[in-house]
Formats: structure tokens, C-alpha cells, sequence
């Protein structure tokens, strides 16, 4: 089935998920540009407050202009288990995110995302458990899987590094927030094992990123008000950081994009090639902090030479990840995980089937009502709420670059935004 789907459309699913999973890792490094313009004291659960409430207003955004509401809570009525499993994800995405805050804060950023990273092996671990991914694929296809995830791993602890400088930025704080960054990255690589189930039981990741956005919202906040003060204190201490908002903001809804790529990439490849090929964030984000923000200046050849070794480890990881073609004993086991899903929840074993390879069935409409209008126009009048009201800190930024790589951020989303209806129509 998917070998006719690829001649007629002349892209397979694995190829899909590549490009899906590529374009995940553009659009989340450039998620972290908009933080670096907030220089006021919030406390790490304000921060993560406000950019869930970004990431918020995009997941609900982006399936209503896609599909329609009417098309994604059909698809989660007919998965009603599937509700909790994405509550579940998001939950831990809100409390692995609130963990990245305090391992910032208390390490800084370039220690902090090289270890949290490090959620990739444990996805790749989740998925031959649980999931029966690379179960029967051949030597070579296991070794490039392995390796290149190993060496994406390995090169973002090379970038992460190369922008130490005078001695490293530890603090007197730095247990904690390496234990911080290491909750982060179980937290994270765990919270794949819903995305897995959710996509093996034929879910739309549209759909799944509704549920998903109410578990993680919910978290944060009850996460700021139990440990942060209280929420009248989480409240008031958002209200009066008006200007930073509209960054915060800005910061979750160009991470959304990137995630959306990256569950599509976990649908389509798997979580243990899906996810690394969306690790490569790490290089993006490199290129944003040195080349708009000027932050590898004053690097020595040693740093420097981290640079270009973790980049060019890293293009080699995502290469042999890419070409790791699952073969027909792999889809086999495959199989297996997704007949055993069938028969645990009732499910429709063909119909199942079809949506894995991103073909609708049955008469589910996407039509638009006057409420998907009103929903965009809602997210569309906070953003320009919040953009009437931001405040540009003083901070030198290289405006050439950022033209270069706002290029690459919508090149990207059309080739990969093209590539999904084009070959699925989003599904």
C-alpha cells in the first residue's frame, strides 16, 4: 500500500517523516530566539506559564485552520482512550518544561540542553519495548538507528559546550539544576510513549495536540500555584511583566509549529528515528545564538572547533537516521504492536491500518463553522494585544541574519507543510 501511495505522490512515508522530522528541528531551535529577548525576573514558573499559554492558543490554532474542530473531535471520539493518554503527555511535557526553567537558571542554557536532549535514547529505548520498533530490522539498518541518535546526542554536548566561555557558567546551584535538566530529559523521553500510542492506534496528530494542550496548561498552572506562591501570586506576578509577554508568547507558538512536525515525524518514522531527526534543534538554535546574537564572538579555536565538529557529527547522525529504511521484517513487528492496540481497545483493524499510512476513511467532515473563525480570530487579537504592549530590550542582533534564517524558517514550513498535504492532507 505505501509503495503504490509513494509512486502515485513520489514520496514514501518514510521520506515524509524525514522531511516532517527535519523541518521539527528548524522551527524548535528558532523557538528559543524570542526567550532571549526577556531580561526581567520571572520566576521559572511564570516563564513556563506564559509560554504554555503560547503554546496553548498555537495547538489550537493550527488544527482549527488545518482540519476544522468538527474533524478533530470526531477523530477523538472515536479514540476516547486516546484523551487521557494525551492528557497524560501533557502533563509531563508542562513538568519536563518547568524542569528546563530552574536547569537554565541554575546552569545555564548551554549545560542544560545537551543533557535534557539526551530524551532521544530514552524514546529510542520506549519504542523497541513497547512498540516493537527496529524489532527484526536488519544489522545495518539497527546500527545506523543507534549510532546516528548516539551521535546527535554527542554533538549537542559538542555545541552545548562551545558556547562556555571564562571558565564555564555553573553556579552555586549547579546540582540542581544538572539533576533538574536530567528529570527534564526523562521526563520528555517518557512523554513519547503517548505520542506512540496515540499514532499506532491510527490518531490524527491534530487531534492528539487538542488533548495534549489542556494536560499541559492545567499542570503548569497548578505546578505555579502549589509550589510558586500561590495563584493569586502567579497571577500578579504575569500581570506585571506585561511587556515580556508578547516573547514568551511568541517563544511557544513558533515551538508548536516545530512540534507539530516532530508528531508527525514520531508518526510516520517511529519515536526512535522521529525524534533525534528532531534533535537537531540543537544546530539550529547554535545558529540563532551566534549569528543573530553574536554569542561565539569572542570563541577561541578550541570552541570554535566544537562548533564544526558537533555540526558536522550531528549532519552525519541525522543522515544515517534518515536512511534507515525500516524493511519488511521491521513493519512486520510493527504490525504486531498496532493488531495488539486493535484488540486491547475495540479498534477497526483496517481502518487503523489506513490511517497509519495517512489515509481518511469514513465521512468525517472538515468543514469550518463559525466557532473555528472566531477561535482564530481570538488567538489572532492576543497576539496583537500583546505585540501593542511588548517592549524591544537593548540587545545588539545581527538583522541580516535573522532575514537568512526567518528564509529558512518558511522554506522549510512550505516544504514540509506541502509535503504533509500533499501526500497525507495533514492526517
Amino acid at each position: 500500500m505505501e509503495k503504490q501511495a509513494a509512486a502515485k505522490d513520489g514520496l514514501s512515508l518514510h521520506g515524509l517523516g524525514v522531511i516532517c522530522g527535519l523541518t521539527a528541528g528548524v522551527w524548535l531551535g528558532a523557538a528559543e530566539a524570542p526567550t532571549k529577548l526577556v531580561n526581567v525576573g520571572l520566576s521559572p514558573f511564570a516563564v513556563s506559564l506564559c509560554m504554555v499559554a503560547g503554546v496553548f492558543t498555537a495547538r489550537w490554532t493550527f488544527p482549527t485552520l488545518l482540519k476544522g474542530t468538527s474533524y478533530v473531535f470526531a477523530d477523538l471520539m472515536a479514540k476516547k482512550h486516546l484523551i487521557v493518554w494525551a492528557l497524560l503527555a501533557g502533563a509531563l511535557w508542562a513538568v519536563a518544561n518547568t524542569l528546563t526553567v530552574f536547569a537554565i537558571r541554575d546552569v545555564g542554557l548551554a549545560v542544560a540542553f545537551p543533557m535534557w536532549n539526551a530524551n532521544s535514547l530514552i524514546g529510542l529505548l520506549w519504542g523497541r519495548v513497547l512498540f516493537n520498533e527496529l524489532k527484526g530490522a536488519s544489522t545495518k539498518t539497527v546500527t545506523k538507528v543507534v549510532v546516528g541518535g548516539l551521535a546527535i546526542v554527542a554533538a549537542a554536548i559538542m555545541l552545548g559546550f562551545s558556547t562556555l566561555h571564562g571558565g564555564g557558567a555553573a553556579s552555586q546551584h549547579a546540582v540542581r539544576g544538572i539533576l533538574a535538566a536530567i528529570g527534564a530529559s526523562f521526563m520528555w523521553g517518557t512523554m513519547y510513549v503517548p505520542y506512540r500510542k496515540a499514532y499506532i492506534s491510527g490518531m490524527n496528530p491534530l487531534s492528539f495536540v487538542t488533548a495534549f494542550t489542556v494536560g499541559e496548561l492545567v499542570m503548569v498552572f497548578s505546578l505555579g500555584a502549589l509550589l510558586g506562591g500561590g495563584a493569586h501570586a502567579l497571577i500578579a506576578e504575569v500581570a506585571h511583566a506585561r511587556g515580556v509577554l508578547f516573547w514568551l508568547f511568541l517563544g511557544g507558538f513558533v515551538w508548536v509549529i516545530g512540534d507539530l512536525f516532530q508528531q508527525f515525524a514520531a508518526k510516520y518514522l517511529g519515536i526512535g528515528r522521529g525524534i533525534p531527526l528532531s534533535n537537531t534543534n540543537q544546530l539550529w538554535g547554535l545558529a540563532w545564538g551566534a549569528l543573530v546574537f553574536g554569542e561565539l564572538a569572542t570563541a577561541d579555536r578550541m570552541h570554535k572547533f566544537l562548533v564544526i565538529g558537533g555540526s558536522a557529527i550531528m549532519i552525519v547522525g541525522a543522515y544515517a537516521i534518515s536512511t534507515a529504511v525500516a524493511d519488511a521484517k521491521e513493519n512486520s513487528s510493527t504490525n504486531e504492536a498496532l493488531l495488539r492496540e486493535c484488540e486491547r481497545y475495540g479498534l477497526d483493524y483496517n481502518r487503523t491500518v489506513l490511517s497509519m499510512a495517512g489515509e481518511e476513511f469514513g465521512d468525517r467532515s472538515e468543514k469550518r463553522r463559525w466557532w473555528d473563525y472566531a477561535i482564530v480570530a481570538a488567538a489572532t487579537g492576543v497576539f496583537i494585544w500583546l505585540g501593542i504592549g511588548a517592549k524591544v530590550p537593548q540587545l545588539a542582533m545581527d538583522m541580516r541574519w535573522v532575514a537568512v534564517l526567518g528564509v529558512a524558517l518558511v522554506v522549510s514550513l512550505v516544504a514540509g507543510g506541502w509535503s504533509l498535504y500533499r501526500r497525507t492532507r495533514f492526517s
